[in-house]
């Protein structure tokens, strides 16, 4: 029986995510109609397990009427590793449930150090991304090149590129593949900030998925700010600027930096994150 209670824990936990919103904090919101579907897998199983359950409760009783040894053998055939499992599966309803979904901010930046994984030559293979979006992984030489393409198309005509949510991730990609070409253009967006301790610069962030947490990251851009302009961490910005490029000492790399005339303090986004958009 207890089984049955774990599958409708699943079941009701997408449930819930689904129902206050709190999906978005876990998955891409594009593969949302999956984890919806999934509700309706679970209770199907769920369904299943009681059938089988209570036709096993029978199975059981005929049984002890029949041997009449006094040993209850509902009990047979669970071992204390199967036992232990139930636990594993309980655990991620319960803190889902009811432990606060914590949003990520610079504190989760702090705590993993300022270290870029895109720009450590020993570590190609990192899914955790900073600073610069990088899809290449997920398709093939021909198909990336295609969608860089494209993306130029869409994003390197224009003077004034202002990247909204929907397009933060693919064009924050698009300028970090081809930075030369924006040089001198006008760029906007928001984010929360963050003050490198070592170098007291400013860079505006915001955390994305591309699929999922799994493969989160922190994307954005270093900024050169007017002068008399300071910030303290994770306050939320709205900037427009020149982008040039400089090369940045802590990370021995020439990156993009965006020399902003135009600012603004805005409220936290409803949705703080972004999302990969295909």
């Amino acid at each position: 029986m207890l089984r049955c209670w774990i599958l409708l824990g699943f079941s009701f936990l997408f449930m819930h995510l689904h129902a206050t919103g709190n999906i978005s904090k876990y998955i891409n919101l594009k593969y949302s109609s999956l984890s919806f579907i999934a509700i309706f897998v679970f209770l199907f199983f769920m369904l299943v397990q009681l059938y089988l359950t209570m036709r096993d409760g029978k199975d059981d009783e005929e049984l002890n009427d029949i041997c009449g040894c006094g040993i209850d053998h509902s009990q047979d055939g669970k071992s204390w590793k199967e036992k232990l499992s139930y636990p594993i599966f309980i655990f991620p309803i319960i803190t889902a449930l009811f432990l606060p979904i914590a949003t990520l901010d610079s504190n989760i930046v702090a705590a993993k150090g300022f270290n870029f994984e895109v720009y450590n030559d020993h570590d190609p293979y990192s899914t955790h991304q900073f600073l610069e979006p990088d899809t290449s992984i997920f398709y093939g030489q021909e198909g990336f090149e295609e969608l860089m393409e494209e993306a130029m198309g869409q994003f390197g005509s224009k003077d004034k590129l202002i990247l909204n949510d929907p397009d933060f991730l693919l064009g924050m990609e698009t300028i970090y593949k081809n930075p030369g070409y924006f040089i001198g253009k006008t760029i906007g967006f928001k984010g929360f900030t963050y003050i490198d301790k070592e170098t007291d610069q400013v860079f505006l962030f915001r955390f994305g998925m591309i699929h999922c947490v799994a493969d989160s990251g922190v994307f954005g851009m270093l900024l050169e700010l007017p002068k008399g302009e300071e910030f303290f961490n994770d306050e939320w910005l709205e900037v427009e600027g020149t982008m040039d490029s400089i090369y940045y000492q802590p990370f021995k790399k020439t990156i993009p930096i965006l020399k902003v005339n135009k600012l603004n303090k805005i409220e936290e986004p409803k949705d703080p994150y972004v999302y990969r958009v295909y």
